[in-house]
């Protein structure tokens, strides 16, 4: 986020307070939900790791390594490297939340093998979203401060272009960790990795990740809303 666009636009942070106020709620929320089941062992005992690798063997992707990333709540899939990446807790946790995670990850890495069309549109977006979500806001108030009229009009909706890119890509992410975290109940259960009572627990963990992106989408979402009603606004 860009902080100096409330200076300049002292109404924005009431405008998007809503979604600010969500998606503070949403990094609580994870925390605590997290931190609470991650010491509720797993009746199966096994660890993510475990979990992720032998997702990953019975879907004929014995060539994805399962590594251990520094950091808390870092568990990510690389599509480029074709890596996944767990966290030292669920990497060798055996809590729900951690055999969770770690499938939820796996889940991830059967989208890419199966060109999930979603997973494969955020990919084609995040080039342009990296840049947008670091340039689309200082570019757009440049605009509206210091730009002469033709020039103004220029940056101003150049960022808004490069912002849409990026709240395209958080749109976008929302069927990836949806579909994702569905994948991973079900091949929890259907492999045995956890019983059918303990499911809740493990699905609570990953709605409480999935809000996240829901308020991460939200904010970019109003953003972008606030920046087309700003220059708007000067134009008139």
């Amino acid at each position: 986020m860009y902080w100096g666009a409330f200076y300049l636009d002292p109404y924005g942070i009431i405008f998007l307070l809503p979604a600010l106020v969500l998606s503070l709620y949403a990094q609580f929320k994870v925390q605590a939900t997290f931190n609470k089941y991650v010491r509720v062992p797993a009746r199966s005992g096994m660890t993510g790791a475990e979990v992720a690798r032998r997702i990953l063997d019975a879907a004929g992707l014995y060539d994805v390594p399962v590594q251990l990333t520094p950091g808390h709540l870092t568990d990510h899939y690389d599509p480029r490297a074709r890596v996944m990446r767990l966290s030292r807790e669920v990497y060798y946790g055996t809590s729900v939340a951690s055999l969770g995670v770690a499938a939820h990850e796996a889940g991830h890495a059967l989208q890419h093998k199966e060109n999930y069309i979603p997973l494969n549109i955020r990919s084609q977006l995040f080039p342009v979203a990296a840049i947008g979500s670091q340039m689309a806001l200082p570019l757009f108030f440049l605009g509206l401060i210091f730009g002469a009229p033709g020039l103004s009009d220029t940056l101003m909706n150049l960022g808004i272009w490069l912002f849409a890119a990026a709240v395209a890509f958080q749109v976008v992410t929302l069927p990836v960790e949806f579909n994702a975290s569905a994948r991973a109940v079900k091949m929890l259960v259907s492999h045995g990795f956890i019983d059918r009572d303990e499911v809740p627990r493990t699905r609570a963990v990953l709605n409480a990740a999935a809000l996240t992106y829901v308020a991460a989408a939200a904010v970019a979402a109003l953003q972008l809303l606030r920046l087309i009603m700003l220059r708007n606004a000067r134009r008139d």
